[in-house]
């Protein structure tokens, strides 16, 4: 009810507006409505002096608008009321006999006065100040954006804190991209509030002289007292709200309101107090008559510097309270936890991640988790990026849930270069291994690097090396990354646009667990799960008749035949392929045990051996044709093939034949 309540106390403001500008209003409602247009003016400034930053007070854009309407449409009903019976209201004419006293010229100057202040010094001011903060608020959000990415990777900040302060900067950018359209408003305003008060004096009069039949001089008198006294009731919540419009784009955050913030601020000093009163106290030696008044002006600052000084200094004096020892086990808890991620250098390579010195490393892994993203199919795990000062000055290592997964060693000043299979012997540099294909590498000079280049070598920098490494890394262990709570958000994110399809796999058909065991299942060998929407409904179909992870599994790489025929085969030409004979099928088939817990093989070791010797001798003859291996076996065995050869061989794909398109041209180079 109480959201109800507010939106109707909007709306019955909107309709009061048109109201106003449609009926005449009596002349206490007029009074009423004045009273409460510099009752909303004070509340708007004093909110926005209150407010320690801009999106603080982020409705103030639309509110702008309704109120300048409101006034607008109070000024329309004065003026109709004014014209009409020559009387505006109470307060109108109050304030009129206040401003003119016994003088009319005095009053217009006066109003006069309040217009230029509010539209050639305040109005113009914000709308300036509006105009330069959207510009540069939209000219800093990339910049912004990345530094909350590099925070995100290196471990500052979590996902729900970059969440945050992304919808901080993107209400920034509309607040202030709002307030340069809404300090339009005001500037109208102050041109409206003009324009009606010429037409209330002009046709006022000539109404009071040619339709009242009144004198020339009483119709002045009696219209330029009330436009006067309109004018200042309009002029005067206007000028509140447009000094609340300054203050709100002038605003820097601080943790203090504007009054804490000014007092605070002024006062850091107190001897510049003491030099102010000084010259002020001179002022009054100059002018003797003014002595009395500088005495005391001066006297108020000496005291407030002293205040200030005392204050100050109490604050210094203050002994610090002593830390109270944290609880042992709050401490031990903390040192619990394990990082998804984790890069660890050696303090030789801090420049890889300073951007002060030109490190770049940060920004490769946003990207590198990006890529994955959209090579896997779901968002890994944050990076955490660390020096280590156990490690050897030139040395890193990816960690994987704690575990140490891979390791390297850099050299910043120099180059890695890999041979294209035909050495140059002026081609020379300290001999390494390429840390994540294990191809033979040489660190190079720069002198060197253009002889390399112009050799064929594959020259790469430092940077590339371990962003190619931490790539390759993450690819490899993308099954031990994914948990429960990442499949339970790919589960989330799927059911926005795919609702039924999920209700009919999870909770009912399979849980959290089991489709994380599938999904494991496609990743240990290098298959994107990103098709989410194709293995829910394989897993839809199949998940009634068996739990069993691995067959699921093989169902699901059946649904993503195209997927997997696009991934081995080349771009031109046929398909290489080495192929199991029908004997070795059979062993391995007679070979697998089923029991409840799942079906394995159980090989004898000496006919295992001989299998895996066979494959390596047909996996050789791939190199003659300059093509990538492929192994290809019957659906059946497919797993137990590939359980029985991933310690020996595992970046070879091992491929079931209804794994592939029938259009693709498939040539078998050998038989195992």
């Amino acid at each position: 009810m109480a959201v109800k309540a507010k939106d109707f106390a909007v709306l019955i403001g909107v309709l009061l507006i048109v109201v106003m500008l449609v009926i005449p209003l009596p002349g206490f409602m007029l009074d009423f409505l004045i009273i409460v247009n510099i009752l909303i003016a004070l509340l708007i400034l004093l909110v926005a002096m209150n407010a320690r930053e801009a999106l603080d007070f982020s409705v103030f854009p639309s509110l702008l608008l309704i109120v300048t309407l409101f006034r607008l449409g109070l000024n329309v009903s004065t003026t109709r009321s004014i014209l009409s019976t020559g009387y505006g209201g109470e307060v109108i004419e109050t304030f009129g006999h206040f401003v003119v006293g016994g003088n009319i010229l005095v009053g217009f100057v006066v109003f006069l006065i309040l217009v230029i202040i509010q539209f050639v010094v305040i109005t113009k001011g914000a709308e300036r100040v509006s105009e330069v903060s959207a510009r540069f608020t939209l000219d800093a959000m990339p910049g912004k954006q990345m530094a909350i990415d590099a925070d995100l990777n290196s471990g500052l900040i979590d996902d729900k804190d970059a969440q945050i302060r992304r919808k901080k900067i993107q209400s920034e950018a509309d607040f202030y991209g709002s307030m340069d359209g809404a300090s339009k408003f005001v500037k109208g305003d102050a041109i409206a509030g003009i324009i009606i008060v010429a037409i209330n004096l002009i046709f006022g009069i000539i109404i009071g002289t040619v339709q009242m039949g009144l004198p020339v001089g009483e119709a002045f008198q009696t219209f330029s007292l009330m436009t006067i006294g309109d004018g200042l009731v309009g002029q005067i919540p206007a000028l509140l709200i447009s000094t609340a419009t300054g203050i709100i784009v002038t605003r820097a955050v601080s943790d203090g309101n504007l009054g804490e913030d000014v007092v605070d601020q002024l006062g850091q000093n107190p001897t510049l107090l003491y030099i102010a009163g000084s010259i002020v106290i001179m002022l009054g030696f100059i002018s003797p008559s003014l002595l009395p008044v500088t005495l005391i002006i001066a006297g108020a600052t000496f005291y407030g510097a002293y205040t200030m000084r005392r204050n100050l200094k109490r604050v210094i004096d203050t002994p610090l309270p002593e830390e109270e020892p944290s609880a042992p086990t709050e401490t031990v808890v903390s040192l619990l936890q394990i990082d998804a991620i984790e890069f660890e250098f050696g303090y030789g390579l801090i420049p890889l991640a300073d951007e002060s010195q030109g490190g770049d490393l940060l920004d490769r892994v946003v990207m590198i988790r990006r890529q994955l993203a959209l090579e896997l199919g779901f968002i890994l795990p944050t990076v955490r990026i660390r020096d280590h000062l156990q490690l050897s000055p030139n040395a890193y290592r990816i960690k994987v849930k704690g575990n140490v997964v891979a390791e390297g060693e850099l050299l910043l000043d120099h180059y890695l270069a890999m041979s294209p299979g035909i050495e140059d012997p002026e081609v020379y540099g300290i001999e390494t291994t390429e840390p994540a294909f294990g191809l033979p590498a040489l660190w190079i000079d720069e002198e060197t690097r253009t002889r390399a280049e112009m050799s064929g070598y594959t020259v790469v920098d430092p940077p590339s090396v371990v962003a190619t490494h931490l790539t390759e890394t993450l690819k490899k262990h993308a099954a031990d990354l994914l948990g429960r709570e990442e499949t339970k958000q790919l589960v989330e994110h799927l059911k926005e646009t795919h609702p039924v399809l999920v209700e009919d796999v999870t909770p009912s058909v399979l849980s959290i667990g089991d489709i994380q065991k599938v999904l494991r299942h496609l990743l240990k060998e290098h298959v994107s799960i990103r098709n989410l929407p194709l293995l829910f409904e394989t897993m839809a179909d199949y998940g009634k008749v068996t739990k069993d992870a691995d067959i699921l599994g093989e169902y699901c790489r059946q649904g993503l035949s195209r997927q997997l025929t696009d991934q081995v085969s080349p771009p031109d030409g046929p398909l290489y392929v080495v192929t199991l004979g029908g004997q070795t099928e059979q062993l391995i088939q007679d070979a697998v045990q089923k029991t409840e817990f799942g079906n394995y093989l159980a090989l004898d070791p000496e006919q295992a051996r001989e299998i895996i010797e066979r494959s390596g001798e047909q996996l050789s003859m791939f190199e003659r044709y300059g093509a990538s291996a492929v192994i290809l076996c019957s659906p059946t065995i497919r797993l137990f093939v590939r359980q029985l050869l991933e310690r020996y061989y595992p970046d070879v794909p091992v491929l079931a034949y209804n794994e592939l398109l029938s259009s693709i041209e498939v040539k078998s180079i050998g038989v195992i």
